[in-house]
């Protein structure tokens, strides 16, 4: 045994000096390795593959706190954008089957709901569509590894699959694109054991039942919204304001419109407490900052919607050692322009995330001589009532005229914007559709059948 322990330690110094040796001489094993297979890394893996480069893309879920996990694509496919908007439209279905009696469709007794069939029906679409980005990788001719990346130096990945199988990797070129995950409220005793937050509501099995809403971002409206349309008691509890960073007057538009559907607020409200029951239900405990009262009730589910964080995957945990750094946004350098050897003391730059910037900003990463441009960007969000984000206010002289985003539009050959809702596949139906044209000003929406804003046209 102490034989076969040398032996490994041998083959893995020998190792270590091979891709020193690579490091050293420039070849590499890849012109490109990309860690994190979400809308930035698969959009970015593919425009460099398409302009030549040698690809290998590094993607691996970290469960989630209740042990959810899901497949290559990152947020918006398996735990966002796509399995929202599906249950988002089961809940207009539900609207649609009410208000058909009054057009003199003959509904044979009151409609109800089966969370099993929607959600199985949801997550098998999103199963296909993490087949369909494995294919299209395979067709571009970049290698997918299911593997957790990590930092060896600043050319080589260390990768390691569920199963302990460990591969080095060596790139010219190293894009980290890890995304973030939920986070908890750690100072709210209970919060992790008892709750769940929208990495796990897509994939629950079962209804979530009466279902508190802690959080009053876009996500938490999100959830909160397509819940109360299929059916559920759902309550969103808001500390201060609802969609802080977004126009309040719009953000005002779209409470009062859930309040009117159904959903309750617990506004100036702050949770302390989640306690399991004899029973199985959660009792959340809460101060009400209004009254500056203890209050609590019981629910079947906590979804917790209060931000999101660095996740275990994320670039400042990546490093093997502190003389390499993950830096997780980098500008483009002009060709006059070079950056260092990452260090650990550079700095983190923070772009623009949604998906839509990321499908339709692939083309900077080299096709484009120009710089990433970083004007205005909007970002989308969708409750039973959805409302976009505009974009910063520009300065008060030029709000009525952005002759740039037209510019760029015509450049990239858009001319029209197709709108209507989501479907699974086995319930498409042809539809017409809502066409904006670039020459647009700005287009900021609300209305319930609105579905995505794509945020390079904003």
């Amino acid at each position: 045994m102490a034989a076969f322990c040398r032996g490994r330690h041998r083959l893995k110094s020998i190792s270590c000096i091979y891709t020193s040796v690579r490091n050293v001489t420039g070849k590499f094993d890849y012109d490109v390795v990309v860690i994190g297979g979400g809308s930035g890394g698969l959009a970015f893996s593919k425009e460099a593959a398409q302009l030549g480069k040698k690809v290998a893309v590094l993607d691996y879920v970290e469960p989630s706190a209740k042990g959810t996990k899901w497949g290559l694509g990152g947020t918006c496919v398996n735990v966002g954008c796509i399995p929202k908007k599906l249950m988002h439209q089961a809940a207009l279905l539900g609207t649609a089957i009410k208000d058909a009696q009054k057009y003199g469709w003959a509904i044979p007794g009151p409609a109800s709901h089966d969370w099993a069939t929607m959600a199985t029906a949801v997550q098998n679409h999103v199963k296909s569509l993490n087949w369909g980005h494995r294919v299209q990788l395979q067709d571009k001719k970049v290698k997918y590894l299911n593997m957790k990346g990590s930092l060896a130096d600043e050319h080589t990945v260390k990768g390691v699959t569920a199963r302990g199988k460990e591969m080095t990797l060596t790139a010219r070129n190293i894009v980290i694109a890890t995304g973030g995950r939920p986070k908890y409220p750690t100072h709210v005793p209970g919060a992790e054991e008892h709750g769940i937050t929208s990495d796990d509501i897509f994939w629950l099995k079962e209804s979530p039942g009466k279902t508190l809403v802690v959080g009053a971002s876009y996500v938490g409206l999100e959830c909160a919204g397509f819940l109360t349309g299929i059916g559920l008691d759902t309550t969103i509890m808001v500390r201060s304001i609802a969609l802080r960073g977004f126009d309040q007057q719009m953000s005002g538009l779209v409470t009062d419109y859930m309040e009117a559907y159904g959903t309750k607020f617990a506004w100036k409200c702050a949770p302390t407490k989640v306690e399991r029951l004899p029973s199985g239900g959660l009792q959340v405990t809460w101060i009400n900052s209004s009254t500056k009262q203890e209050e609590r009730d019981t629910f079947d589910s906590v979804l917790w919607a209060v931000g999101c964080a660095e996740g275990r995957g994320s670039p400042r945990s990546l490093l093997c050692s502190p003389r390499s750094l993950a830096r997780s946004f980098l500008p483009r350098a002009s060709r006059a322009e070079k950056h260092p050897p990452p260090t650990r003391d550079h700095r983190m730059l923070h772009f623009p995330q949604a998906t839509p910037t990321h499908w339709g900003s692939d083309s900077q990463c080299g096709g484009s001589r120009r710089g990433h441009e970083r004007g205005p960007t909007g970002h989308y969000g969708g409750s039973t009532c959805e409302a976009a984000r505009p974009p910063p206010p520009p300065p008060p002289a030029a709000r009525l005229s952005r002759p740039w985003a037209s510019q760029r539009n015509t450049q990239r050959g858009l001319s029209t914007l197709p709108h209507g809702p989501s479907f699974l596949p086995s319930s498409h139906r042809p539809t017409s559709g809502l066409f904006a044209h670039p020459s647009s000003a700005g287009i900021f929406p609300l209305g319930p059948s609105l579905v995505q804003v794509l945020l390079p046209l904003a």
